[in-house]
């Protein structure tokens, strides 16, 4: 990249961040008498401060002056001049590839042929000689609007772009605190565990997570946070990190639970909430010891067939901060599995409206009673995305798995 370009390339970048009002208007014409003139018939506007002008004598000079005002976004500008002439400064000013920098010719009234090739190379409009002060205010206003809603289109674009770029930050974020490593427990033998998430969008507010308590009890969540994108994401960060926390001291399924509520509860804004499945798994016996808040029932796959867990009652968390939440328990026996999800997964649509559903779910569980939960866990979302092909996936979908296989 030669001097020049890398100076407009600077002059580019900078105009990207400069206010909406800060243009300046550059005159490039070879009459000395040129720019007394000007300053004379827009006297007022120059006070005022409503024009801000930069003069030259020929398109180096003019070149000169952009890369030392990056501000400049109109240049206007004769044909006919020494060293080098507007078309040819039209051609290098191209090559900015800015739409912010509006060109204005002016050129004699009979010199149409260049008039016309200076529009073909990109200029914004055209003024004759001799010139019309009265007709010239009213192209540089014109101009100048173009050039204000043009920038405020590029600011605008680029806090999308900001905004685009936390997202994924975000994303990894999220990404990056729920588990992803399996077997995450490579010591331990007497059960497996499987786990993934699909957002919706760039962040979502499904979660799952998994940890040893000690070395006989595993402590296992999967959550749905109300709402979708950055406050949910938000929140599920939040309810994940609580309850890790407070599971991960040794306390019951329905304490921590209660805990965690408390404190959401506290923290809660915008009417958000979330609802839970956390279950603690003596990995010795096969009892689990859980607590619904409000959240899907999971089933438990056996040889004999498939069942729901039976509901304890609880309401979603970050509600109501008394809530009395109650437990319940089962026991796997080896081989069994257990399977989690958010109805990310019933609730997926076709292109029909029709939702995939309990059946179609139930359906797809007892004909991999005999799958490992891994096989399980990839199936399920196949067959939804498959479901839901040609509809944009409109709620996140997250699906845990643990098989059980007794004592090592």
């Amino acid at each position: 990249m030669d001097k020049f370009s890398k100076a407009l390339l600077r002059h580019y970048l900078i105009l990207k961040m400069s206010n909406l009002e800060n243009i300046k208007i550059l005159v490039v014409d070879d009459e000395i008498d040129l720019e007394p003139l000007v300053r004379q018939k827009f006297r007022k506007q120059i006070r005022s401060g409503t024009y801000d002008f930069v003069f030259a004598f020929n398109g180096v000079e003019a070149l000169k002056k952009i890369i030392e005002f990056p501000e400049i976004g109109i240049v206007l500008s004769d044909i006919n001049m020494p060293e080098m002439d507007g078309l040819t400064l039209l051609t290098r000013l191209r090559e900015l590839q800015n739409p912010a920098l509006k060109t204005v010719i002016v050129s004699a009234y009979g010199d149409m042929e260049n008039i016309r090739t200076a529009m073909n190379r990109g200029a914004f409009d055209f003024i004759t000689k001799p010139v019309n002060f009265d007709d010239l205010e009213i192209t540089i206003n014109k101009t100048l609007e173009e050039i204000r809603l043009i920038r405020k289109s590029m600011d605008e674009h680029n806090q999308l772009i900001s905004i685009q770029e936390d997202l994924n930050i975000a994303r990894e974020i999220q990404q990056a605190i729920l588990p992803k490593i399996f077997p995450p427990f490579p010591g331990i033998r007497q059960f497996d565990i499987y786990a993934s998430m699909e957002a919706a969008k760039s962040v979502g507010g499904d979660f799952y997570d998994f940890f040893m308590i000690d070395e006989h009890r595993l402590g296992f969540v999967i959550g749905d946070v109300s709402g979708k994108g950055v406050p949910a994401a938000i929140f599920m960060a939040v309810s994940r990190t609580l309850i890790r926390a407070t599971g991960i001291q040794g306390v019951s399924a329905v304490d921590c639970i209660k805990s965690v509520n408390r404190l959401l509860c506290l923290e809660s804004v915008s009417s958000m909430f979330v609802t839970v499945f956390y279950g603690i798994l003596d990995v010795s016996t096969g009892k689990v010891d859980y607590v619904n808040a409000g959240h899907n029932p999971p089933y438990i796959i056996t040889p004999e067939g498939i069942r729901k867990v039976e509901m304890t009652g609880g309401i979603v968390l970050g509600v109501f901060d008394d809530f009395e939440y109650q437990s319940k328990s089962f026991v796997l026996n080896p081989g069994d599995y257990f399977f989690l999800f958010t109805d990310g997964v019933t609730e997926a649509f076709n292109d029909k409206e029709d939702l995939f559903g309990d059946e179609r779910l139930e359906g797809l569980l007892k004909k991999r009673i005999d799958t490992s939960i891994v096989e399980v866990v990839k199936d399920t979302f196949e067959a939804v995305n498959e479901f839901s092909t040609g509809v944009p996936q409109s709620d996140d979908i997250t699906i845990l798995s643990l098989s059980y296989h007794g004592k090592a």
